[in-house]
């Protein structure tokens, strides 16, 4: 099982783009909870792990989550209501996010008991990482999973306007490495993190996937390999949910290799590299050509080729 941990959120999408007055269509969405639900499309064997609120939209949001095939055993309810993002889309369909995040329901999020002895992996991931005194609750769960040998990925998935001291997180992002095996981020979030992936590999990642938008993906590896693929071409609707596709895709495909264990990723050679990031780079490009964060379901893709056994 691959536990997905952060929050679940709802977005207010504008409905037309570059017009900051045009109507806001309410999605389900959150880094961590899209990854999830990218997941559970994918047909992995995906639990999410959060504080969801029990207002309307948190009814909606664990809702969605059976519908995906997504295990809710590990989802916490609370009376507090849910964070809400408004988007703003500019001309070619980038987003970015102003949050409503006081007193909501994910901030109160509390460590879980042991996760179920099946789970192989922890993803965990954005503004779940920032808000107290919930991120230090994931960070706890990380630490403790991390020990006892669960494989951890890390999407810090930056949103600057969330982090009152960049010094102190950027520090504080640091000292969570010698527990990630995977770190995948975007090329502005390398940027504003210090674009230090030699560092970054030194303090324990295996690999660090870096996501370009339309030019594709890149993974550096402890072993020296450097390894990119070209993105999928695409008419963009928006890029809203890509990257926790990507995310989801790389964990999918690893998981059909065996290769979620710690140390595990140092068996995958250049071409099984290229075979993971394509089939990573094929997923974000089919979220990109639709509305919101609507992953593709296995059935819209080429399998990622490899298989356990």
């Amino acid at each position: 099982m691959i536990v997905v941990a952060g929050e679940a959120l709802i977005d207010l999408v504008p409905q037309a783009r570059g017009d900051v007055l045009a109507p806001l269509l309410p999605a389900r969405g959150g880094g961590p909870y899209n990854t999830a639900v990218a997941l559970g499309r994918l047909g992995a064997d995906v639990s999410f792990c959060s504080r969801v609120s029990t207002d309307a939209f948190g009814g909606s949001l664990v809702a969605r989550l059976a519908e995906e095939k997504v295990d809710t055993e590990l989802v916490q309810r609370g009376p507090e209501p849910t964070t809400l993002a408004v988007a703003s889309l500019d001309a070619g369909g980038s987003a970015s996010y102003g949050f409503y995040v006081e007193g909501s329901a994910d901030r109160l999020f509390e460590v879980p008991g042991q996760l179920p002895d099946r789970t192989r992996a922890l993803s965990l991931g954005t503004c779940s990482l920032v808000l107290e005194p919930g991120a230090s609750a994931y960070e706890e769960l990380m630490r403790r999973e991390a020990a006892r040998g669960v494989f951890i990925a890390l999407d810090p998935n930056i949103r600057a306007g969330l982090i009152p001291d960049a010094d102190a997180y950027r520090a504080r992002f640091r000292s969570w490495l010698r527990h990630v095996s995977l770190l995948k981020l975007s090329e502005e979030d390398a940027e504003w993190l210090g674009a230090d992936v030699p560092g970054w590999l030194a303090a324990g990642p295996a690999a660090v996937v870096v996501t370009r938008g339309g030019d594709g993906l890149t993974v550096f590896t402890q072993g020296g390999a450097e390894i990119s693929v070209p993105g999928e071409k695409v008419e963009v609707v928006d890029t809203i949910g890509a990257g926790d596709t990507v995310n989801a895709a790389l964990l999918h495909a690893l998981d059909r290799r065996g290769l979620l264990a710690p140390g595990a990723l140092a068996a995958l050679d250049d071409d099984g590299w290229s075979e993971v990031l394509g089939f990573a780079a094929r997923a974000a490009a089919v979220t990109c050509s639709r509305a919101g964060a609507e992953p593709p379901y296995a059935d819209e893709l080429p399998p990622p080729l490899a298989t356990k056994g």
